[in-house]
């Protein structure tokens, strides 16, 4: 398995593609292993970008230093990833935590990131948000069966629709409950703690990369209104609000979210 040495912990990551230009990063979100993005989005994005996926520290096969870390302490590990590959600049995709990381990768090494796109974040998280994730910290310390946090989960990032096919449900929790997959009850908690202590929403007006920003309409982890205020706040941003989907709307509507995102990369100047 390729691993690279970064802060003295072994970081697990895979590259996909052989095209050249703008390598592009995709960075995982709470809970989940890179392995994730391969269904969905590594196909078409592999067609036009070299793509490197990486797990988080602690997930998989990446080392864990069993300390408490913070968007800005993985946004040092993805800045560290590149210098360990020779990379000197990509995009940056992340979805929730993975789009906090790429907020801080934008803020703490600007020179690092071509085009940073968000998708299902915020800026910094209200009471609600904030209730939510000590929820999800108290469950995951409390060790429930794990499909029981998976299916409380999936109530807050899949739109009403995809409950109705049982069929991928099932699927979904299969996938979720393989080794490697899902992080420790520990590393989750951190996780959660991370997205807790998450604030950019003062220092946003200082990312000064081409940005996108993209949320499904039917977002309840992460409602439009954060999109918003991340698209108000980052000069020029650009939003792209997508008729369907949950907060998952990168698989729920995988075809069109690449189309979308692949769009925006190839794009020489912000068209009107």
């Amino acid at each position: 398995m390729p691993s690279a040495t970064v802060q003295g912990r072994k970081v697990y990551y895979e590259i996909h593609g052989e095209t050249l230009g703008t390598p592009l990063v995709l960075v995982m979100g709470l809970g989940g292993s890179c392995r994730g993005w391969i269904p969905f989005q590594v196909p078409d994005f592999s067609k036009q970008h070299r793509v490197l996926l990486f797990d988080n520290r602690g997930v998989g096969s990446s080392e864990d230093s069993g300390k408490p870390f913070t968007t800005a302490d993985l946004a040092d590990d993805v800045a560290g990833l590149m210098d360990a590959l020779g990379i000197q600049r990509a995009h940056a995709l992340g979805g929730f935590l993975g789009a906090m990381i790429v907020q801080e990768l934008a803020l703490r090494h600007p020179s690092r990131v071509e085009r940073p796109v968000l998708v299902g974040t915020y800026a910094r998280p209200d009471a609600k948000r904030r209730a939510l994730l000590e929820t999800w910290k108290a469950l995951a310390e409390s060790h429930l069966p794990l499909e029981l946090w998976l299916r409380e989960r999936m109530l807050w990032t899949l739109q009403d629709e995809t409950f109705e096919q049982t069929d991928l449900i099932e699927n979904m929790l299969r996938f979720y409950a393989q080794d490697g997959i899902t992080p420790s009850s520990d590393v989750y908690a951190r996780q959660c703690d991370a997205c807790l202590t998450h604030d950019t929403h003062e220092r946003l007006r200082k990312i000064n990369a081409m940005t996108l920003v993209v949320c499904g309409r039917y977002d309840q982890l992460t409602p439009p209104k954060f999109h918003r205020e991340l698209a108000d706040e980052i000069p020029g941003a650009r939003l792209i609000t997508m008729a369907h989907g949950g907060h998952l709307v990168m698989a729920e509507w995988a075809q069109r979210f690449n189309e979308l995102v692949l769009h925006f990369l190839a794009e020489t100047r912000w068209e009107s």
